[in-house]
């Protein structure tokens, strides 16, 4: 299904309500998640030797969980024939560039001890022999194991699924046995030491069906697939397209990378086109304008931009050197799950400048699933206000947001306000309010709201409630929104369908407790809370 007519149209199963703040979904990208991933290496970190980069790592840990990752990206952790680790050989062996099994597990724990969860660089579209091209070891498979039509002219395996890959031996993953031991490999192995995510490279070249069942074996917290294609700026709806299709194959088990944001804000920051970030239907242009929840942001990463300083490293689709901080300034305003680049924090020493941002977002309460409000979209200029607290600038236009709004965060080319919250704490006049609730089966005509004994809740009156948004379509999707009550208040509220045109109202249910609504308590100045919902009570 194309994912530019989303509509309320969709039929959606149920789940149970779970208490305030406890989240439902097993993954980051079933929910609307204020997860914010850290990738923890670029394209030379394997070449540290004294210490080793999991050294380099364990010794970061609490530094990065301080500044509020939720989660790091490690690098591939196999025996590779490959410096960077993707050309894997022995999947069952630990050990490579980056350091030994025993000091993986070290950096491990110290992000554990930080608060921070371990995503593993899962590569498996592709796969190199233990002395030559195929002589498949650790474990063993034979040729069958090799989609036909390899490059070694070996293959008795059946036909590729996906892409194929040049530099090594495509796998076939409709071989039983490949599936066991990579099932074996993730759920054994690798959560063994410690990970609890997944990051699939590659993963155009398998189909993405066979990442779900790995994803299934594992259980994983987070899971991402890097869908890398060629972006025609002439028709960024086909690109948006692939992303979403992907989605769809893992039955909406998997985010995916948001390669569309990332070329637009190349095109709008090379070249001015700030423009480029607004689609015709007034969303934003990228992937997170179809399918927010699913998509996981970022500016540049170890393929795409440098590394230790402007030019060096991959490099291969950079945002220019100079407007880093703009890119960050979208993505962690921006719904979506952002990833920030270890190179920029510590390399290119903006880690003072990220944090605030990163600060803003969780003092803000902006999710996967936040809303955005695009004011402007032209030359020299994008800004947009998020959740209704929280308005941003990029570019060299000038533009703020008016009256009652607070500087939070600027730099070059950048500014983001926020408005009812101090951003840490003291006094404040509102505190945003995120209410999730997936799997609701509406039907044509129907919207999900929250009716509540507060102003902006509608007083119970369901033609003033509060309208959520659905995030995708399907068995799996969420309506969410945020919005801005009184701190530290104790709230009553239920989730209700209702349809604006003919003022048609389906209310929840009683709840069980004493007043037979939904109860919560609203966060103290500075923070925000998340109500996240499952079953409509009928």
């Amino acid at each position: 299904m194309n994912r530019s007519t989303l509509s309320s149209c969709a039929a959606l199963a149920l789940a149970w309500l779970a208490p305030a703040g406890q989240a439902t979904a097993a993954t980051q990208q079933a929910q609307a998640s204020s997860a914010i991933m850290v990738q923890g290496f670029h394209w030379n970190s394997a070449n540290a030797t004294s210490p080793n980069w999991y050294n380099v790592l364990q010794g970061k840990a609490s530094d990065l969980g301080a500044m509020g990752f939720t989660h790091v990206w490690l690098p591939p952790p196999t025996d590779a024939s490959s410096t960077q680790g993707y050309l894997p050989r022995q999947l069952n062996v630990l050990n490579s560039r980056y350091g030994s099994e025993t000091d993986l597990k070290n950096a491990i724990t110290a992000f554990t001890n930080a608060g921070v969860k371990s995503v593993a660089d899962v590569v498996i579209n592709h796969r190199v022999g233990t002395a030559g091209w195929y002589d498949f070891t650790n474990p063993a498979w034979g040729t069958s194991a090799v989609a036909a039509g390899d490059e070694c002219n070996c293959s008795t395996g059946a036909a590729d699924t996906g892409d194929s890959y040049g530099a090594a031996r495509d796998i076939d993953h409709t071989n039983a046995v490949v599936q066991a031991d990579i099932k074996n490999w993730l759920s054994v192995r690798l959560k063994g030491v410690g990970f609890s995510g997944i990051r699939y490279d590659y993963s155009k070249g398998y189909g993405a069906s066979y990442a779900k069942v790995y994803h299934d074996a594992m259980q994983p917290d987070f899971c991402v697939g890097e869908i890398w294609t060629d972006l025609n700026y002439g028709n960024v709806d086909a690109h948006r397209q692939l992303l979403v299709n992907w989605v769809d194959g893992t039955q909406g088990t998997c985010g995916v990378f948001d390669f569309t944001t990332k070329g637009l804000l190349n095109q709008a920051l090379t070249y001015n086109e700030y423009g480029r970030l607004k689609d015709s239907t007034g969303k934003p242009a990228g992937g997170i304008g179809w399918w927010a929840q699913k998509m996981v942001t970022f500016v540049d990463n170890h393929d795409t931009g440098p590394s230790e300083s402007c030019g060096n490293g991959q490099n291969h689709w950079p945002v220019p050197c100079d407007k880093v901080m703009q890119g960050y300034a979208y993505v962690l305003t921006h719904p979506g799950i952002p990833s920030v680049y270890y190179a920029h924090i510590y390399d290119w020493n903006l880690k003072a400048a990220i944090k605030a941002l990163m600060d803003v977002r969780k003092a803000q309460g902006i999710t996967s699933t936040s809303t955005v409000a695009i004011q402007r979209a032209e030359n020299g200029l994008y800004a947009a206000i998020i959740n209704g607290n929280t308005a941003m600038k990029i570019g060299a236009t000038a533009w703020d947001p008016g009256t009652g709004w607070t500087l939070a965060a600027s730099g070059s080319g950048y500014s983001v306000w926020t408005k009812g919250s101090t951003g840490g704490g003291g006094t404040c006049t509102s505190v945003p309010v995120t209410f999730s609730i997936s799997n609701a089966n509406t039907t044509f005509g129907q919207d999900l709201y929250v009716v509540g004994n507060q102003t902006q809740l509608g007083n119970w009156t369901p033609a003033s409630s509060f309208k959520l948004t659905i995030q995708g379509t399907g068995a799996n999707a969420t309506w969410s929104g945020t919005v801005n009550l009184t701190p530290s208040t104790a709230i009553q509220y239920k989730f209700i369908k209702y349809n604006s045109g003919t003022g048609a109202v389906v209310w929840e249910s009683n709840a069980p407790t004493t007043s037979g609504n939904r109860e919560a308590t609203t966060a103290a100045c500075g923070n925000s809370t998340t109500l996240n919902g499952g079953n409509f009570r009928f």
